[in-house]
């Protein structure tokens, strides 16, 4: 069982930058470790899409390609956090902003499918304006 908390949203200017935090509180006897952890997103009338994806070991990650080399994805083991620094955001970036935990993934895979994952956080609203 895992409790995702996300924080970090905020009105921000095109070009800015913003890092949005997700703690896991997680049940008695779960580890971290054992959870891929991702970032999706969902604007008003679109569908929630891939934002980033990272693997249980920290060291694979997996990009939507609108965001790629813009956004990064990381995850911090002893805070049972993840990361995703988002930099030179565009007004196409506003969105809901979720994070997502999958238990159980192969070690060295960053799921990139919201089907995928288990558990999702309340989200965290991220608007750019122009």
């Amino acid at each position: 069982q895992v409790t995702l908390v996300e924080s970090g949203g905020g009105l921000v200017q095109a070009g800015d930058s913003l890092r949005l935090s997700c703690v896991a509180s997680l049940a008695s006897g779960r580890i971290f470790s054992n959870y891929a952890m991702g970032w999706f997103r969902q604007a008003p009338g679109k569908e929630r899409e891939l934002v980033g994806a990272i693997a249980r070991s920290g060291g694979s990650t997996y990009y939507g390609n609108s965001v790629k080399g813009r956004f990064t994805i990381s995850r911090d083991m002893a805070k049972n956090t993840v990361y995703l620094q988002m930099n030179s955001l565009k007004t196409e970036d506003t969105a809901v902003y979720y994070c997502a935990a999958d238990f159980a993934s192969y070690i060295y895979y960053a799921p990139s499918l919201s089907a995928e994952y288990d558990y999702w956080g309340q989200g965290t609203q991220v608007t750019v304006s122009s």
